[in-house]
């Protein structure tokens, strides 16, 4: 059956039609998330909504405005502006650099633009994965893995990856770096050059364990040892523990977190948000939480295999899988798996530009969707 008549007719959408074609269960699921981060940032503040809690909505509002007209745009739109917007966020990365505000260990992640606090780092996420996908989209599957063209993504990937982690800020260069070869493996990047790769990074982390500041390598150590310095650098992952354990199968109930409500773990609100989960709700909640956040990934891969065009599918995987790493490396924290990297959990921890980027990129997800029809031609060059 000849299609393109019908993906004429759904490239010129009107404003009606593309609202109609939004996938509203998708949002409703992302509304439903975002609201378990709301109650628990209300348990957590002692059954108030201030400090965390009415914020949070007001951002997640704004954020769902984001992503409706987000989804509204046309796709290649967005492939018209991928560039520009990533060299807007590279900027942003380097004036952070120079005059960024530093908080907790002299990490400089913000900066300051009038009364809003901005952490470029995670606008890079977006804009990275929009840059790569609008660069493969113009290269064959043979020449992804040519060393000249190979070269370009490598750099996009690289530069703002060292830059963040100068900042330091280990966990989003960590995710920067993980979007960026998914990306480059979906778009039919050789093993001939993936096995070296992998194999090279194992073997350069001895090396790189020399170049981390004092308390990232404390982290570490304290993984592999959290008895060590239980009242110091073990604090964190001890009280995390104790705060999972305690919930048990169903959980200690609603604002019955003693853990969180007599501030014995740190960062509550924002990375150990998901330990308060475990905690008040237990094992059934946590798991729950993480059901929900899988069908939200199913519906972004189901949305990259129904895009007609290649950018179309690379921008949805991307999206899907940064959300993704959000998850995996966030939980995997909190429980003790890996060294607390300050990764939130996507939607449920407090923070402004974590939660506008997130649902940005969710209205991204749902630009390909509403748009899944329209075939972009690969010809034409790569910019």
């Amino acid at each position: 059956m000849n299609t393109r008549p019908y993906a004429a007719a759904r490239a010129t959408l009107s404003l009606g039609d593309k609202l109609i074609e939004i996938n509203w269960g998708f949002v409703l699921l992302v509304t439903v998330i975002a609201a378990i981060g709301f109650a628990m940032l209300f348990s957590i503040a002692g059954g108030s909504f201030m400090p965390w809690s009415a914020p949070q909505i007001v951002r997640f509002a704004i954020g769902m405005a984001l992503l409706v007209t987000a989804a509204l745009v046309d796709i290649r739109r967005w492939m018209q502006l991928a560039y520009p917007l990533y060299a807007v966020a590279f900027l942003l990365i380097l004036v952070t650099i120079v005059v960024g505000h530093s908080h907790v260990n002299g990490a400089q992640r913000w900066i300051m633009l009038g009364p809003l606090q901005l952490q470029p780092s995670e606008l890079m996420k977006i804009s990275l994965i929009l840059a790569l996908a609008r660069y493969m989209h113009g290269l064959s599957v043979e020449d992804i893995s040519k060393p000249h063209r190979l070269a370009i993504p490598l750099l996009m990937i690289g530069v703002p990856a060292a830059l963040v982690l100068m900042e330091p800020n280990l966990g989003t260069a960590m995710i920067l770096v993980a979007d960026g070869c998914s990306l480059l493996f979906l778009a039919g990047l050789s093993w001939w050059w993936i096995v070296p790769a992998i194999s090279g990074v194992v073997a350069a982390i001895p090396f790189a364990f020399r170049f981390l500041h004092g308390y990232q390598r404390q982290r570490i150590m304290t993984l592999l040892n959290p008895a060590s310095d239980a009242l110091g650098a073990g604090w964190n992952i001890s009280q995390a523990e104790i705060a999972m354990g305690s919930g048990g199968l169903a959980g200690k109930g609603f604002e019955q977190g003693s853990q969180s409500r007599l501030n014995f773990l740190p960062e509550k609100e924002t990375d150990f948000i998901y330990t308060s989960l475990g905690e008040e709700f237990g094992f059934v909640g946590t798991i729950g939480l993480l059901v929900l956040f899988a069908i939200v990934i199913g519906y972004g891969i189901r949305i990259a295999m129904q895009s007609r065009s290649q950018f179309g599918r690379l921008l949805a995987m991307g999206i899907t899988l940064n959300f993704f790493f959000y998850i995996m490396i966030n939980a995997s924290m909190v429980m003790g798996l890996i060294p607390v990297v300050g990764i939130p959990m996507p939607l449920i921890s407090y923070g402004g530009t974590a939660m506008l980027t997130v649902m940005f990129g969710f209205g991204l997800l749902m630009s390909v969707h509403v748009h899944r029809q329209v075939e972009i031609p690969r010809a034409g060059g790569l910019f």
